[in-house]
């Protein structure tokens, strides 16, 4: 059943528009992770970050926020980013904009022991703790053209049988047409074995089609840690990010 659904599978892309400055998520992600619900429709494939880190994910510098360090020999480039994320908050039905940036949120112990040594090694060390925060504000105007949604595409049959369904798309929302859409299928051989605390919904990422790993080089597995930021790769596959502001 997995290997007929693959078939179908894969990424199509119509068209790409450039300098992109902001898109409109028409459906957020809620807090949280499916790690093991077998019926619960909540687009496991697609699942990478919930909440406020769905949101912030396409914002730019987050990514560097949450990656430091050489990069990994023969991986992709990192992606970029927005300036802004548009989304109707569900509390509210209100149009937000989302903006986001290093900003200070703490103070390092004085007394901790690397901090010590840092200090005697410099004495204007910065005892600043750092984290991308996430600002929030009223939408001014009209919400951005191209727009981003997902679903869950399983029948109860496939989740029988743990596999999971996922479509993504991208749509030019003055035109209403889909300029990028992916469809995804992963499943977990062990059908929902949970011995050893084990998380079906961790394991099947290691057998999905399109694949997560985007790094030929790496040796399979860590399916659950490529699977990670991988809508906003193929989103920006699509809507690449105006980096001249």
């Amino acid at each position: 059943m997995f290997q007929e659904r693959c078939k179908t599978a894969g990424e199509r892309i119509v068209r790409t528009v450039d300098k992109v400055d902001g898109i409109y998520l028409l459906k957020l992600r809620p807090e949280g992770m499916n790690y093991g619900e077998q019926y619960a429709m909540t687009d496991p494939y697609g699942d990478d970050l919930g909440g406020d880190g769905y949101i912030q994910m396409f914002l730019r510098g987050n990514y560097e926020a949450n990656h430091s360090g050489t990069p990994i020999e023969g991986a992709p480039p990192p992606p970029k980013g927005y300036r802004y994320v548009e989304a109707i908050d569900p509390k509210d039905g209100k149009r937000y904009r989302y903006t986001g940036g290093m900003k200070v949120v703490g103070k390092k112990n004085v007394s901790a022991p690397n901090v010590q040594i840092n200090l005697q090694r410099n004495p204007n060390y910065d005892l600043s703790i750092y984290a991308f925060v996430l600002d929030k504000a009223p939408a001014p105007g009209q919400s951005p053209r191209y727009g981003v949604t997902y679903d869950d595409l399983s029948t109860r049959e496939e989740r029988e049988y743990w596999i999971a369904g996922s479509s993504l798309k991208v749509i030019d929302l003055q035109s209403n047409e889909v300029i990028a859409e992916r469809i995804g299928y992963m499943w977990d051989p062990a059908q929902g074995n949970r011995g050893g605390g084990r998380a079906p919904w961790l394991f099947a990422p290691d057998h999905a089609c399109p694949s997560f790993q985007r790094n030929p080089l790496r040796p399979p597995g860590h399916g659950a840690e490529a699977q990670r930021r991988q809508t906003q790769y193929f989103v920006e596959k699509s809507l690449k990010p105006n980096l001249e502001n």
